[in-house]
C-alpha cells in the first residue's frame, strides 16, 4: 500500500467517524512563539485544547507536515544513519476537543489498524504501552479490545521526575499535557530489539507507530498541573512508520516515497550504489528544506533561517561525499513535487521559487 493511499485512507476513516478534515498548518507556528517549528499535529490546535479558542467542530483529522531540527526535538545528526530519524515527516492525527475520550480514541485506533477494511495488520503483531497510573486505559485495552497482558506494558516515571515518562506527553515545558498510550509494531524475530520498557527497547524490532495522548492538564511554568476545561484527545502516527509496516520493510527509507527520492538523487549525482547513507540524508533534507522555503523561511544566520541553512549545507556536504562538484540540491525539488505535489499543491505552485533559494544558498556555500 503506497504512502499516498495510507494518508488518504486515514483521512477517510476518521471523516467516517464524524471528524472534520483540517489542512496542514505552516511549519512556522502562528500561535506559539516558544516553538521553532511545527513538530506535531496538535500545534495548530493548542488554543482549542486550552479552551481559549472555539472551533465549529469538536473532532478533527489532519496530515500535518512537521520538522524536528533545532529546539527540544532535534534529530538532525541522526538523520540518514538510523531507520527512522527525519528532519521532516508527516504526522497523521485525529483530535477530540472535549468530545470523545479514552475509550473511543483507543477503539478507533485499533479498528483502523486491524480491520480487514482498513490496514488489516495482524493483531498479534501489535503491543501497547500505558502510563503506569492509567488504569482506565489499561482496562480498555485489556478487557474491551482484548489485548493480552503479555503484550501490554505499564511505563512509569522513567525519566527522573514526576510525570517525566515516555508515557506522559507534553508539548514543551509548559502547556497541554497528559498520559498517553502508544501502539508498537513487532517487526519480527529476525530484527534486533526488545519490547518497550525492556533493556533492548532501542533496537528496531518493536517500533512505536501511534501515540494517543489524553490531554487532561495544563502545566504552568512553575510545574502546577491544572485540569483542562474539557479532557481532549491528541493522537499522532508517523506516515513514514506506518508506510514501512504496510510495505513490509524495516526502514522508513525503504518505503516508496523515499525510494523514489533516493533514485532521483542518485540519477542527479550519477551514483549507482542506492544504499549509500548520503543518499538517504539528501532525500530527507530536500523534504524539510523545500517545505520550509515554501512556508516562507529563508536561509539566514539566526533562528529558523539558521536551521534551514544548516540543513542545506549538510545536504551539500553529503553531495560532495558522493562526488558532486557543482550545485545539485535544487534539482531535487522537481522529483519531490512529483511525489508530494498532489497532497501539498503549494510545492508545485512555488517550485521555481524554492529552486532559486536553494541554488543561491548552495552556490554561496560552495
Amino acid at each position: 500500500m503506497k504512502s499516498a493511499a495510507i494518508r488518504e485512507a486515514f483521512i477517510k476513516y476518521f471523516e467516517g467517524k464524524g471528524h472534520t478534515q483540517v489542512a496542514s498548518s505552516s511549519l512556522v507556528p502562528g500561535n506559539d512563539p516558544t516553538l521553532l517549528f511545527t513538530n506535531a499535529g496538535m500545534v495548530q490546535f493548542k488554543d482549542a485544547f486550552l479552551g481559549r479558542e472555539k472551533r465549529n467542530y469538536v473532532r478533527a483529522v489532519s496530515s500535518q507536515r512537521c520538522v524536528r531540527a533545532g529546539g527540544k526535538h532535534n534529530d538532525l545528526e541522526n538523520v540518514g544513519y538510523t531507520a527512522r530519524h527525519h528532519t521532516f515527516f508527516e504526522m497523521l492525527g485525529n483530535f477530540s476537543f472535549g468530545d470523545y475520550f479514552k475509550r473511543d480514541a483507543i477503539t478507533f485506533a485499533w479498528e483502523f489498524l486491524t480491520s480487514p477494511e482498513w490496514m488489516a495488520i495482524p493483531a498479534e503483531k501489535l503491543w501497547v504501552t500505558v502510563y503506569a497510573d492509567d488504569d482506565e486505559a489499561y482496562q480498555i485495552w485489556n478487557q474491551d479490545v482484548g489485548i493480552p497482558a503479555e503484550r501490554m506494558v505499564r511505563i512509569g516515571d522513567n525519566k527522573g521526575g514526576k510525570y517525566a515518562s515516555d508515557n506522559f506527553w507534553s508539548m514543551g515545558d509548559t502547556g497541554p499535557c497528559g498520559p498517553c498510550t502508544e501502539i508498537f509494531y513487532d517487526h519480527g524475530e529476525d530484527v534486533f530489539g526488545g519490547p518497550p520498557g525492556s533493556p533492548d527497547e532501542d533496537g528496531d524490532r518493536y517500533i512505536e507507530i501511534w501515540n494517543n495522548v489524553f490531554m487532561q492538564f495544563n502545566r504552568d511554568a512553575d510545574g502546577t498541573m491544572t485540569p483542562l476545561p474539557a479532557p481532549s484527545v491528541d493522537t499522532g502516527m508517523g506516515l513514514e512508520r506506518i508506510s514501512a509496516v504496510m510495505q513490509h520493510v524495516h526502514s522508513n527509507y525503504e518505503i516508496d516515497l523515499f525510494q523514489n527520492l533516493i533514485t532521483a538523487t542518485a540519477e542527479v549525482l550519477n551514483v549507482s550504489d542506492l544504499t549509500h547513507t548520503s543518499l538517504r540524508v539528501i532525500a530527507d533534507h530536500i523534504r524539510s528544506c523545500a517545505f520550509l522555503v515554501s512556508d516562507g523561511v529563508m536561509p539566514s544566520n539566526e533562528g529558523r533561517g539558521y536551521v534551514l541553512r544548516r540543513i542545506i549545507r549538510r545536504a551539500a556536504r553529503h553531495g560532495n561525499k558522493l562526488g558532486a562538484n557543482a550545485a545539485f540540491f535544487h534539482k531535487l525539488v522537481a522529483p519531490l513535487a512529483t511525489e508530494m505535489g498532489e497532497a501539498y499543491p503549494e510545492l508545485v505552485i512555488r517550485q521555481a521559487q524554492i529552486e532559486k533559494v536553494l541554488l543561491q544558498e548552495e552556490e554561496q556555500f560552495a
